[in-house]
């Protein structure tokens, strides 16, 4: 059984997509003590995923976006540390070296299962409008929305930050290590500089243009008006200033004084000005959230809840396809079922999700069985939905939405980790499109988090859900996610990917629950992936086999590059196995 699973995966895998290189971990000649040669753990752990095989340990393990952030986890949970201590070692060190996904001036959501209590609790870091703002902050005069990267680029698409708060706050629930010691690598390699990885320098190429438009960012990432080359030895003693304040006062130094105060004249003095204010840094506050759980397999599927739509869209997901058989990732029916069963989730998504503390969201009937099982129902059938619409779940609000679609690109990262206490950890954490907002401040990118809010308030009369308001937080698509069997972690996993987000983590669920794939081979699984019709497969794979059968179907199809950042730890009787996309940079590391 398991050999005939592998020898589809590898009939489906993509053999460029797994030729990932090491080469981003090797110091330049010249470098400073902070960029270390790649160690024997991370070669091994590089090998391993370029095998399409899944790193192996008994007592701990972490699965992150960057070697060097991976080591500054490995670390802390090596030396008796939690995986809420590892996750702060590892924000910092990705802040530095993976700064067009996450940092400092984002946010994040943060699942967590407690091996004492065996509860699950989700903390939402998600950033916050400022409370100047208005139904009217991306329109422009005649009333229409704006462009996107007219939206984007400068101070008005800035939310107040939520990354440092979010860090604090799991510390001092859940951590053991002490504060300050968590930040010395990442002071380190940002004193003593790191190698630009290839993803970093292929990014900063990419979007040199927009990166020009702020003065401060265009001096770190375009020196002397030329994109920073892979290999280059980058160094950021502002950043390192920063985290030597939050590491010694707290996080709180990073919202009010002076590092606040440069945040808010970066944001008002910036092309494009947005309205963030003193006070909005000042009344930040971490959210716990009751997780959203969704039976499926036998298996409890647990995540963030609104206002992220992570949990909920995958949990409607896999609900509708409880009650199917899938027949394997080669069989075009299978991805029929999936790709209708995300169609469907997203319909729902549309009209009712948003941050739960401004709208009513129906979430116990969104996930309730018989409204998933009516709605599966819909997927009987051998061909593509010819339409699909809402559903109509039991809610105690009249109010009349409006269908609302988000305009999220997909930049961002996650952090799987599993501490040797059996603690797990899953946290997708961004600043939104690649390099946020681009306006930089004190060594970190400010995030573009508004823009994940619709640009218009009402549609055809009627409110959209997740329209902008003083204080709200913007819809997400992040989808950190806890896998459970009899109330013990088996699955830790999540993505980054904008909204294709919740079927990247469906497709990984799917492939290591129905059809028995190992970590490794479900994360390097081709994606195929349908959210509004067209269902878009990842090119320059053999998921490009099924477009002629999924045409046939009814379906419009796409190839297109998907490129997710999937990292996932599994729990059983033989220990943690570990896999890292062979999409991006990342390795899983364990002892």
């Amino acid at each position: 059984m398991r050999h005939g699973l592998f020898a589809v995966l590898l009939a489906l895998a993509a053999p460029a997509a797994l030729a990932q290189q090491a080469a981003d971990t090797v110091a330049p000649e010249g470098a400073g003590a902070g960029a270390v040669a790649t160690s024997a753990a991370v070669a091994g752990a590089q090998e391993a995923k370029a095998a399409g095989l899944p790193v192996a340990a008994s007592d701990w393990m972490v699965a992150v976006a960057n070697p060097l952030a991976a080591e500054a986890g490995a670390r802390v949970l090596r030396a008796g540390g939690t995986a809420a201590d590892a996750m702060v070692a590892v924000q910092a060190v990705l802040g530095l070296v993976e700064p067009q996904s996450s940092g400092l001036g984002g946010g994040a959501f943060l699942v967590w299962y407690d091996a004492g209590t065996g509860a699950v609790t989700t903390l939402d870091g998600r950033e916050t409008a400022p409370l100047a703002a208005t139904p009217r902050l991306f329109l422009n005069d005649a009333g229409e929305p704006l462009g996107f990267f007219e939206a984007v680029v400068g101070g008005r698409s800035v939310g107040v930050p939520g990354t440092p708060a979010l860090l604090d706050a799991a510390h001092r629930r859940w951590g053991r290590a002490n504060w300050a010691g968590l930040f010395a690598e990442a002071i380190d390699l940002a004193e003593n500089g790191f190698a630009v990885s290839p993803r970093l320098a292929a990014s900063v190429a990419r979007d040199a243009e927009r990166l020009a438009s702020h003065p401060v960012t265009a001096g770190y990432f375009l020196p002397g008006g030329v994109p920073v080359a892979e290999g280059a030895v980058l160094r950021n003693p502002d950043y390192a200033a920063v985290l030597r304040r939050i590491a010694s006062d707290g996080a709180g130094a990073f919202y009010t004084g002076e590092i606040a105060a440069d945040i808010v004249r970066a944001v008002r003095d910036a092309a494009n000005p947005g309205l963030l204010s003193a006070l909005d840094l000042a009344v930040y506050e971490v959210k716990e959230r009751a997780p959203v759980c969704v039976a499926y397999r036998g298996a409890d599927v647990c995540g963030m809840g609104p206002p992220s739509s992570g949990a909920l869209s995958v949990g409607q997901i896999l609900g509708m396809l409880d009650g199917h058989d899938l027949p394997g990732p080669a069989n075009a029916d299978a991805w029929r079922l999936i790709g209708d069963a995300s169609r469907l989730a997203f319909a729902d998504r549309g009209l009712y999700m948003a941050d739960s503390d401004f709208v009513p969201v129906p979430v116990a009937g969104l996930v309730d069985p018989a409204y998933m099982a009516g709605r599966g129902a819909l997927l009987r059938g051998d061909d593509a939905l010819p339409e699909v619409t809402p559903g109509r779940p039991e809610f105690d609000h009249g109010w009349n939405y409006a269908p609302g679609r988000d305009m999220a690109r997909p930049a961002t990262s996650h952090i799987s980790i599993v501490d040797r206490y059996g603690n797990a950890l899953s946290m997708t954490t961004t600043i939104e499109n690649a390099f946020g907002s681009r306006v930089m401040v004190r060594g970190f990118l400010l995030n573009n988090e508004l823009t994940d809010f619709s640009f218009r308030s009402h549609d055809d009369g009627r409110p959209v859900a997740n329209a902008v308001a003083p204080g709200k937080r913007p819809r997400s698509s992040m989808a950190p996610t806890i896998v459970l069997r009899g109330g013990k972690p088996v699955l830790v996993v999540g993505s980054p990917g904008g909204s294709r987000i919740i079927g990247y983590v469906a497709k990984t669920i799917i492939a290591h629950l129905d059809w028995g794939m190992d970590v490794q081979q479900a994360v390097s699984l081709p994606h195929l992936v349908n959210r509004f019709g067209t269902y878009d497969l990842e090119e320059g794979t053999a998921a490009a086999d099924l477009a002629e059968p999924l045409a046939a179907m009814g379906y419009e199809v796409a190839l297109r590059e998907l490129n997710s950042g999937l990292h996932a730890i599994s729990i059983g009787p033989d220990g943690l196995r570990g896999g890292a996309d062979p999409r991006r940079e990342g390795v899983a590391l364990g002892d």
